[in-house]
């Protein structure tokens, strides 16, 4: 079973940057479709950002497009979420994810098709 631990939240002022990690244990992460999806309180949780397992594919909500990029790193079983240009409306949980069907090409955008997440990291921007 894979586990995803989620670092890099706290808070920001707006225009401020952060830089999200999720590190992964097992031998699948670099077989495995990354996502990074938020939660913000009494709202459901959306899509932020997905990247392929080689990393040369990515995909990103039109919300944080321009302002978010990910990345991945296999040798060090990590993905990042590097977050600039930060908004009050960016306040949220975020949480990694592995997608477990190691032959999808594209990215996933939709949650249900992650099958292990992290614990979620708290991302706080004051307006």
């Amino acid at each position: 079973q894979v586990q995803l631990v989620e670092s890099g939240g706290g808070l920001v002022q707006a225009g401020g940057s952060l830089r999200l990690s999720c590190a992964a244990s097992g031998h699948t992460f670099s077989r495995s479709n990354m996502g990074w999806f938020r939660q913000a309180p009494g709202k459901e949780r959306e899509f932020v950002a997905a990247i392929s397992r080689s990393g040369a594919g990515t995909r990103y909500a039109d919300s944080v497009k321009g302002r978010f990029t990910i990345s991945r790193d296999n040798a060090k079983n990590t993905v990042y979420l590097q977050m600039n240009s930060l908004k009050p409306e960016d306040t949220a949980v975020y949480y990694c994810a592995l997608d477990p069907l190691t032959t999808r090409w594209v990215p996933a955008v939709s949650p249900n098709l992650y099958g292990d997440w992290g614990q979620g990291t708290q991302v706080t921007v004051s307006s």
